[in-house]
């Protein structure tokens, strides 16, 4: 059973660096082809994708967030992280990380982290 632990501070002041990891559990962020993903839900809206990491550890990012997002991961925890820089109130959201055999089809992600309510709020 594969399992992914969203972690981070649910409140963060504008202007700083949101930081969220992802520890996974029951496979590896190595396994051929699958992305390991970042996506979040601000209030009242859609799904937004924001980037991910492939199990060669290339990153791929949304072209609105790339200027100051980025994602890394560590091989020998199993996480791989979100960092971004510079957040406003618009980056209220929930954030997720999930795991797919596509970067962008939701549809194709079939595991999914809990989600965690970040707050962007002085």
């Amino acid at each position: 059973q594969v399992q992914l632990q969203v972690s981070g501070p649910g409140l963060v002041k504008p202007s700083q660096t949101l930081s969220l990891t992802c520890t996974v559990s029951g496979d590896s962020i190595t396994t051929n082809y699958y992305y390991w993903t970042w996506i979040r839900q601000p209030p009242g809206k859609g799904l937004e994708w924001m980037g991910a990491i492939g199990y060669s550890g290339s990153t791929y990012y949304s072209p609105s967030l790339e200027s100051r997002t980025s994602i890394s991961r560590d091989t020998s925890k199993n996480q791989f992280t979100l960092q971004m820089s510079s957040v406003t109130p618009e980056d209220t959201a929930v954030y997720y990380c999930a795991r797919g055999s596509s970067m962008y089809d939701s549809r194709r992600y079939d595991y999914w982290g809990q989600g965690t309510q970040v707050t962007v709020s002085s």
